[in-house]
């Protein structure tokens, strides 16, 4: 140890000073020599893209909220619409544009959300709607994403004369006016989930196709991919094991976002009558009923309003806790 001098200062404290010139004995040190395997030893487990994301997620308490309420919904529009005593196309014009928790006196029982003009009960109808609903949201979001996958993957690989031609292609069915081709379809098709579907995929596929091509643009240049081509990897296999599982992030979190679009969308159409045919049930064809007697029976428009705002919120809501889990550059 270096040997110290503590000389007392004006006020009375000692202050210590070391002496640079003292020896150093080094019978007081001890060689500890060096930990080998300590050296390769891991001080914190590994912990994958997927998992750590996924984790990100779990201790997000709004992710977690808007996860169970979608479950919910699921779960409602699959089982109380089986499970109900009333049948959503039951009609009672007796008992029409009764109030929400009316009891009827015949079979005791409760209307949660009362009756619609017809005397249909609304509880079941929402539930029903929300199965319509959910179905060609879901149902149009796959096509869309694997369309747009297919072709703006191809286009911005290939790039060049291949890149410019299908572009065009994505600008011309962009420009087409969503109605007219509604329109045109129920000229050729009867209204139902099918035409809907149809008529939405058709557009719909090109703003994902758009954002997976400048997406592949931006990996084409990469390291790994230039050595797959060196290598003799097919434009296939490179599309399949390289490009796309660095696409994955970005793919989940546009369709989670783009369900509430198609939600909003079908009840668009429903309400301008383009949607489904009754007696089949939608959230939108609840709000255009409940439109039609809002001053006198708000309940009827509130109820399906409600259900559309808390289904868009949550798929929002969840689509940027996706977005800031699954992107390194927004990761806090």
């Amino acid at each position: 140890m270096v040997r110290q001098e503590t000389p007392v200062t004006e006020k009375g404290a000692a202050e210590p000073v070391y002496n640079i010139n003292s020896h150093i004995d080094a019978a007081e040190f001890a060689r500890i020599g060096t930990d080998e395997a300590g050296m390769e030893a891991i001080t914190r487990p590994s912990v994958s893209f997927w998992k750590d994301a996924f984790g990100r997620l779990r201790k997000s308490k709004v992710a977690v909220t808007c996860v169970t309420i979608l479950v919910l919904l699921v779960l409602g529009a699959v089982f109380i619409p089986i499970f109900n005593s009333f049948d959503y196309a039951q009609q009672n014009v007796a008992f029409s544009n009764q109030l929400p928790m009316w009891v009827d006196n015949v079979t005791k029982q409760a209307h949660l959300f009362g009756t619609d003009a017809l005397g249909r009960d609304i509880w079941v109808r929402i539930w029903m709607g929300a199965r319509v609903s959910l179905t060609v949201a879901v149902a149009v979001t796959l096509i869309d994403c694997v369309l747009g996958i297919i072709y703006g993957g191809v286009s911005g690989f290939f790039g060049g004369n291949i890149d410019n031609v299908m572009m065009r292609i994505v600008e011309i069915i962009s420009g087409i006016p969503y109605l007219i081709i509604v329109m045109l379809l129920l000229i050729v098709l009867p209204r139902g989930l099918t035409t809907i579907i149809i008529a939405y995929s058709i557009t719909g596929w090109t703003g994902m196709a758009r954002l997976i091509r400048g997406q592949v643009l931006s990996l084409r240049e990469q390291e790994f991919l230039v050595a797959a081509q060196s290598m003799g990897a097919k434009p296939a296999r490179i599309i399949a094991r390289h490009l796309a599982p660095n696409l994955l992030s970005l793919i989940v979190v546009n369709v989670t976002l783009d369900i509430p679009n198609v939600i909003f969308t079908e009840a668009f159409l429903s309400m301008l009558g383009l949607g489904i045919a009754p007696p089949q049930s939608s959230w939108g064809i609840l709000a255009n009923d409940g439109i039609s007697v809002f001053q006198m029976y708000p309940t009827q428009l509130l109820f399906p309003a409600l259900f559309i705002s808390i289904t868009m919120l949550a798929f929002n809501l969840l689509g940027d806790q996706m977005r800031d889990a699954f992107d390194p550059k927004l990761r806090r």
